[in-house]
């Protein structure tokens, strides 16, 4: 009877642990819970035959067994990366790549990311498919989804690409006509710009439903882009994200300390879809493209007359 094989994923996993020393850190560098992480090492060592990691008060400790098979995953990683620049290098790879993401992660992070790896290499082309979901337990016709939240997968890894804040905006114009609300309560006698409620799916999205008091709606759109839009030709206060307003100087953020929703974007795949290059290279330059989106638009304005800086709080929505 030919012996199991040690599976590639989980040695990667363990040298994250043995680099991090802590199963908690290395869970949040990979973007996986503490738990996942538990669980592979386990099923490592069973594969394996023997402990290797030992606690000790501050961490872990490696067995002998430990130090041979992280030599093993050292060399593992070193192939993975060999071969990752090499088949990233080469000119001729050709594959199509389909992803599933919320509108405005499309427009901000996947299609640029996407027309700078076709640029690199004019063999990949990048299908990207708008919706606003839940994550799929069973995913067909897609190798990535982006959803908005932790989510819980099955055969599948998730991976935290990047975090932003949802604030109040409203245009220079709208609050001259009809006032500066200086309190959520206030809000009831202004409009709301925002998503079509019936037709959510996540619900952690509805604002107005789950956050705000009784407000009533002006424009209502399944497209985020169309709340952009609307907020900044005055048709009521929109709850945007804060990357998306950042190029905006007519919009103004109200009730900064009041309402701050953070919210999170996270990458869902099967591990043998992220080993194909060019689904590798999306992956890798949308990762570039998002980080920096956390920290867009820290500052905003507050009030009609005066720039005051954002504190970026987030209160006890979630």
């Amino acid at each position: 009877m030919t012996p199991a094989q040690p599976s590639a994923d989980h040695l990667l996993m363990f040298l994250e642990v043995a680099r991090e020393g802590r199963y908690t850190r290395a869970a949040e560098k990979l973007g996986l819970s503490h738990v996942t992480i538990s669980r592979r090492i386990a099923a490592l060592e069973r594969t394996v035959g023997g402990k290797l990691l030992l606690r000790v008060p501050g961490g872990w400790e490696m067995t002998p067994l430990g130090t041979r098979v992280l030599a093993a995953a050292e060399r593992l990683d070193d192939v993975m990366k060999s071969l990752a620049r090499e088949t990233l290098s080469a000119p001729g790879i050709e594959d199509v790549v389909r992803i599933s993401n919320p509108t405005v992660f499309g427009v901000y992070v996947a299609a640029p990311a996407a027309a700078r790896v076709h640029k690199r290499h004019p063999g990949v082309r990048v299908e990207i498919l708008s919706a606003l979901k839940r994550p799929a337990q069973h995913r067909s016709g897609v190798d990535l989804e982006v959803v908005l939240g932790r989510p819980e997968t099955i055969q599948a890894e998730a991976y935290r690409m990047t975090g932003y804040t949802v604030g109040l905006y409203a245009s220079r114009d709208y609050l001259r006509r009809h006032g500066t609300p200086t309190t959520l309560e206030d809000l009831v006698e202004h409009r709301l710009v925002y998503y079509v409620s019936s037709l959510l799916q996540v619900e952690g999205v509805d604002v107005g439903r789950r956050y705000l008091p009784t407000v009533r709606e002006s424009v209502t759109s399944t497209d985020p882009i169309a709340h952009l839009a609307a907020t900044r030709e005055g048709a009521g206060i929109g709850p945007l994200a804060n990357f998306v307003v950042a190029d905006y100087d007519d919009l103004v953020r109200i009730l900064p300390d009041e309402f701050a929703l953070p919210m999170e974007y996270w990458l869902v795949a099967h591990p043998d879809a992220l080993r194909r290059p060019a689904v590798a290279a999306l992956v890798s330059e949308m990762a570039r493209i998002a980080a920096p989106l956390e920290h867009a638009g820290s500052t905003a304005a507050a009030g009609s007359e005066q720039e005051v800086e954002s504190s970026g709080r987030a209160t006890t929505f979630m």
